[in-house]
């Protein structure tokens, strides 16, 4: 099978699990050299050596990306090892629910350093290089991938400020591909519905248990699912966008 990202080289944020470690492989299986990018260097060190032992290329890079300076390093340091950059997926997330009064400020603040200005501070570090890669082989095109969710389309109890996190990646998302479009930099968001990552587990027992409640016994996605949705976008023609993907569980309403 043709390797379709061939000589092109990709940065994963949030790579340690879930959607991140996917696609992570996903990329990689297509034959970009990929930067790992997140917080447990552990993870990534295997993440990497599964990639390497299949015959692919990647780097760790050990960072969190809620300061500015930290994101433009991880940015710097992929292109420095990786010598360019074509396409950045900004995964890296938090959600963390449960009613509004009374809510943990430190709780609101997290969620929106990691999943608003983390990916934005990514974003503003890569598009110089992403601009560049555009212009030169092998593609002459790169990507940008912002992983949304189905609560950045539609607000709901519990949710206040995870969703209005994710309307924020939406709306930076379809800006900056107005900005970037002439210069063949794509700019697209996958809002997944609900995903069977750890994500959940960071919230008090008794907020899994409304979340299991409200969801029922549905056949929820996968990472791979996501994976699969971000390897089709980045590997289309140079003259197809996909600006906006929103993937759900068959089963949720």
């Amino acid at each position: 099978m043709t390797r379709r990202l061939e000589g092109t080289a990709a940065l994963v944020t949030g790579a340690s699990s879930g959607i991140g470690h996917a696609t992570a492989l996903e990329l990689a299986r297509e034959g970009a050299s990929v930067a790992l990018v997140g917080r447990r260097e552990d993870r990534l060190t295997d993440l990497a050596a599964e990639i390497t032992d299949s015959g692919g290329k990647a780097l760790v890079v050990p960072a969190d990306i809620t300061t500015a300076q930290a994101a433009a390093e991880a940015v710097e340091r992929t292109v420095e090892n990786l010598g360019r950059l074509d396409t950045l997926v900004n995964n890296a997330g938090l959600m963390l629910l449960g009613p509004a009064p009374g809510a943990d400020l430190n709780d609101w603040r997290r969620m929106i350093d990691i999943n608003l200005m983390g990916l934005m501070y990514t974003a503003h570090a890569a598009v110089p290089h992403l601009v560049k890669a555009a212009a030169e082989e092998p593609r002459q095109v790169a990507d940008i991938v912002n992983i949304g969710s189905l609560a950045g389309r539609n607000a709901y109890a519990m949710s206040a400020v995870y969703s209005a996190t994710k309307f924020g990646v939406g709306a930076f998302s379809e800006a900056l591909r107005q900005e970037l479009a002439r210069r063949h930099v794509r700019v697209s968001v996958v809002e997944p519905g609900s995903v069977d990552t750890e994500l959940r587990t960071h919230n008090p027992d008794v907020i899994q248990q409304h979340i299991v409640a409200a969801l029922g016994d549905i056949d929820r996605l996968q990472s791979q699912d996501i994976a699969d949705t971000v390897g089709y976008i980045v590997t289309r023609p140079r003259h197809v966008a996909v600006a906006e993907l929103l993937v759900r569980p068959t089963e949720q309403v």
